[in-house]
């Protein structure tokens, strides 16, 4: 049961994040009318520490910072694959951000397949990677509410039953409020204190473990005897040869997908210009530190002889926490944590609406939709967004969220020939890109269904075990060369590319492709 001072602590810092949502209004603010670029992007307004923020705290969600530790204290090494991982999004983002960027700005996209209509000229592959990045989006909101459930439970500060579920509505409801009325604005300054409180909470959690366990290499030798090994080269602790493909896999294809997501591009787009993505993808291994201190500590609740409870090695370090720490500074961590789910959210649910508005609704639905109602609409898309996850939430098994997250991951992969691939070139065919999409969208739900809902597969020819979203991948990457190459000797025409890039982006077509030249 949580203590007095601890549950004192937490809603003071939740308070101070709802007092900061509704000053919202006061960053950058706008004379212009309505439009969606202002409340989805912010009028992409953002200078480079307010997007250093707000896209850390969008990445760095709070289910990342309890799945990882207790995947950790679970498993052992393969749960740092996420270290390699965030390390190789920052180059990614220096180059992929900047440049979708600059294109977006200069044609008014607001979404990636705003990009992709543009580019190919093709409503309906525009369409597959609006509707791809809100399918994996929904369950992806849905963990930050695990998230959050997981650590107050461990905490003692969420009840059972019918109150826990109020409390995870009155969390959500102050947020619901502030998005709907300030859009990207308020995350964007509820990521401020996010970074504040998990920063100092981390520190000082890390600073009780050394000092009552030893330094690293005593908190390393102790999970190696919690794991049943005699050394930490004898135990999970170290990668085996045999994992080693896995991990490498599964971090570059975390990677790759990562930038995909609809919630990462929107605050990216919110930056004020490429020099700012810029400055922020070489600042940003800073928020990879802060992981590999949160995977650390599900290393130490192995060494400190936490035992969590079967199925929930996720509650292991809110456990060690509540071992650890006095009464205030444990209510500091939970709502750190708690905050950490706010933010992205808020950016998630902010980009699903986004695009439901841009590439569906008024692509397909209502073309003449005024500035004014498109907010409007993606507004009341925003709240239904936040209201289902909590349904799901409640309603729903929590591996259920979780096997549709391992799913998700690799489904948005399958955009990256459409999106990141578009910016460098407009050769790939739109048809042939659909019939890639949906061979790795094919493949990836096979293998990984296959496998009981892990996405580490096998091919069935050997013990390999790789990342199902990479082969998923290679093969979407095949069928749309190999489908380009048919299609252009059949001579079939492809849309018009209606996209203004700047030069340097600017890839030379054949005539018969019936695209813009430079």
């Amino acid at each position: 049961m949580a203590d007095g001072a601890m549950t004192t602590t937490f809603l003071a810092v939740i308070g101070g994040a709802s007092l900061l949502a509704v000053t919202a209004r006061r960053l950058r603010p706008s004379d212009r009318l309505p439009s969606l670029e202002g409340w989805a992007l912010a009028d992409r307004s953002l200078g480079p520490v307010w997007t250093w923020l707000l896209l850390g705290g969008t990445i760095f969600t709070a289910y990342t910072f309890t799945a990882v530790p207790g995947l950790a204290y679970g498993n052992g090494a393969p749960a740092f694959f996420a270290v390699p991982y965030t390390v190789i999004v920052c180059p990614l983002a220096f180059v992929l951000l900047s440049r979708l960027w600059s294109v977006a700005r200069r044609n008014g996209y607001v979404t990636a397949a705003d990009f992709v209509r543009g580019r190919y000229g093709s409503p309906p592959l525009a369409l597959v990677v609006a509707l791809t990045g809100i399918l994996a989006t929904m369950p992806y909101l849905a963990l930050q509410l695990l998230g959050i459930r997981a650590v107050l439970t461990a905490g003692g500060v969420y009840p059972r039953g019918a109150a826990g579920d109020l409390v995870m509505v009155a969390l959500f409801a102050g947020l619901a409020v502030a998005t709907y009325r300030h859009g990207l604005r308020a995350p964007a300054v509820i990521s401020a204190l996010k970074a504040v409180a998990v920063f100092v909470s981390l520190t000082a959690v890390c600073w009780l473990v050394f000092r009552r366990l030893g330094g690293p290499g005593a908190v390393f030798a102790g999970a190696a005897r919690g794991l049943g090994g005699t050394d930490v080269a004898h135990s999970p602790l170290a990668l085996s040869p045999a994992q080693q493909p896995a991990y490498a896999t599964l971090a570059l294809g975390s990677a790759l997908a990562l930038l995909m997501y609809p919630h990462v591009l929107t605050a990216g787009f919110a930056a004020d210009g490429p020099r700012t993505l810029r400055k922020v993808s070489a600042a940003l291994p800073a928020w990879t530190g802060l992981l590999a201190l949160f995977g650390f500590l599900g290393i130490a609740a192995l060494a400190a002889g936490v035992r969590a409870p079967r199925g929930s090695a996720e509650a292991a370090v809110p456990m060690l926490v509540d071992r650890l720490m006095p009464g205030p500074l444990a209510g500091l961590v939970f709502a750190a944590i708690t905050v950490g789910a706010l933010v992205p959210a808020a950016v998630m649910s902010i980009a699903a609406a986004t695009g439901f508005v841009r590439n569906v609704y008024v692509e397909y639905v209502h073309p003449t939709a005024t500035p004014k109602r498109q907010v409007r609409i993606a507004k009341a898309v925003s709240l239904t967004a936040k209201a289902g996850a909590v349904a799901f939430v409640i309603g729903l098994r929590d591996q259920d969220a979780v096997n549709l997250q391992l799913l998700g991951g690799v489904w948005i992969l399958q955009i990256f020939p459409a999106v990141a691939v578009g910016l460098f070139t407009g050769r790939l065919h739109p048809r042939a890109l659909l019939a890639g999409w949906a061979a790795g969208m094919a493949a990836g739900t096979f293998l990984v269904v296959r496998e009981g809902f892990s996405s580490i597969v096998t091919l069935g020819f050997g013990p390999l075990e790789i990342y199902a979203g990479i082969v998923a991948l290679l093969l979407n990457l095949t069928v749309a060369v190999a489908g380009t190459a048919a299609l252009e000797r059949l001579g079939v025409p492809r849309g018009a590319d209606t996209t203004d890039l700047p030069s340097r982006l600017t890839v030379r077509r054949r005539p018969e492709t019936g695209a813009n030249h430079p």
